[in-house]
C-alpha cells in the first residue's frame, strides 16, 4: 500500500469516528424513538465502515 493510500485510510477512519460520535451524541437528544433508533442504526454503520477500514491496516 502507498503513503497516498495510508493517508486516504486514515483520512477516512478519523471521518467515521466523527459521524459516529455526532451521531450517538444526537440520539441522546432525541425523544422521539423511531428517529432516534434510526440515528443510532447511522452509529452502528459507521462502526461498521470504520471497522472496514482499519482492517485494511
Amino acid at each position: 500500500m502507498t503513503s497516498k493510500e495510508l493517508l486516504y485510510i486514515e483520512d477516512a477512519l478519523g471521518h467515521e469516528q466523527y459521524f459516529q460520535s455526532k451521531c450517538q451524541q444526537t440520539a441522546a437528544q432525541l425523544q422521539d424513538g423511531e428517529l432516534k433508533t434510526c440515528v443510532q442504526q447511522m452509529a452502528q454503520k459507521h462502526s461498521q465502515i470504520f471497522q472496514s477500514f482499519y482492517g485494511l491496516l
